[in-house]
């Protein structure tokens, strides 16, 4: 018979706990929720709660991104699987990684996290409410397994940092987080320095979160995410005062009245969520000319009948996972060139990306990640 809920973590903590080696020393975290969670550090073996960790992960781990991970949640070869591929491809272990379910979706398996003996599990913070509500925290701390809360999606601009310290530190890779947290400082002041002196008239922007993803028109960004990025990069998000939080919907009576003067949409490879969808594939290696083609598809929708951004070919798709990850700063240059082209003619952010890549990232570089209406 097998035990399940309670009586099965509990149970099997008593095999952990018997069986667990000697472990480095205890270090207090404060993660981005701002709770104090003691862990073993360095973190010899730790479960993703998100495939896409890995952006983070691989940033402070270029060499062997995957030796301390012992398991992880399953997302990454649906959401992206151009670069699943790739980490496939370099390091063909992960094939046989153990994956899991999702936290909000309830398919999370707390009985195969014990049995993986983690020394930490590293959860979103949009999972939080999930995590708490089945007292996940709770029977993990039973048995010795600390969870801790990062975020690069809720609340990016804010948490980016605090989140890439907070791994410097399981990592014992401080200094590492630091050059990280430095590199997109500059980047983005690249883009902010500039702005600050010509101090340019902002274009009304329409970000369109992964627009052709399903047929119901519009799921946006309110004042975070690319909502903010958009504001960073000297634009004004359409729908920062229509949307209260990071994420939402507006109607298609509001993108023609508000009548934009550019559109982004947020694109990716999503054939294993909505195959032959109308979603625009930008990506790691994508096809360019394929993504202009479904781009320009996506504007003939009766959203955008007789929008200013359509009539001028301002409309423009951008990698969704930016949304999701450190590298939004690479992000943020694009868009200020789409938005500010005679200011930002020399800024180059193919060339920060594969800086990058170069420095940090154990994948090299492949073009694909933005597509524009304005391109020949």
């Amino acid at each position: 018979m097998r035990i399940r809920g309670k009586a099965a973590v509990l149970a099997m903590g008593l095999v952990v706990t018997a069986v667990w080696p000697a472990l480095a020393d205890k270090i207090t975290v404060k993660d981005v929720t701002g709770r104090e969670v003691e862990v073993n550090a360095p973190v010899k073996h730790m479960i993703l709660g998100e495939g896409r960790q890995i952006y983070f992960l691989a940033a402070l781990d270029k060499e062997a991104p995957f030796e301390h991970v012992v398991g992880w949640r399953d997302d990454l070869p649906k959401a992206d699987p151009e670069s699943y591929d790739a980490y496939l491809a370099k390091y063909p272990e992960i094939a046989k990684l153990p994956t899991f379910g999702g936290m909000k979706d309830g398919t999370f398996d707390i009985e195969q996290a014990v049995a993986l003996k983690p020394d930490v599990i590293l959860m979103n913070i949009d999972a939080k409410t999930a995590t708490e509500e089945a007292g996940y925290i709770e029977k993990l701390g039973k048995v010795g397994i600390p969870l801790v809360y990062v975020d690069f999606r809720e609340k990016p601009m804010e948490n980016t940092e605090p989140s890439m310290r907070i791994m410097g530190k399981l990592m014992a890779k401080e200094a590492l987080a630091e050059d990280f947290i430095k590199f997109r400082a500059d980047s983005i002041k690249r883009v902010t320095d500039v702005l600050q002196r010509a101090n340019p008239p902002k274009p009304v922007v329409f970000v369109e979160r992964a627009g052709g993803y399903s047929e119901d028109c519009c799921m946006s960004f309110g004042n975070e995410n690319f909502g903010k990025m958009v504001e960073i990069a000297g634009g004004t998000n359409m729908a920062k005062d229509i949307i209260p939080g990071t994420f939402g919907t507006v109607n298609p009576e509001q993108i023609i009245a508000s009548n934009p003067d550019q559109i982004i949409v947020t694109g990716g490879n999503w054939d294993k969520y909505v195959p032959g969808g109308a979603w625009v594939g930008v990506g790691y290696g994508a096809d360019l000319k394929e993504a202009h083609r479904k781009l320009e598809a996506l504007t003939k929708r009766p959203a955008f009948t007789g929008v200013k951004a359509v009539a001028d070919h301002n409309v423009h798709a951008i990698w969704h996972q930016f949304y999701n990850n450190p590298y939004q700063f690479v992000a943020i240059q694009e868009i200020a060139k789409w938005l500010h082209p005679e200011l930002f003619a020399d800024l180059d952010p193919e060339a920060t990306f594969k800086e990058l890549h170069a420095r940090f990232l154990p994948l090299d570089y492949k073009p694909g990640y933005f597509v524009s209406l304005k391109d020949e």
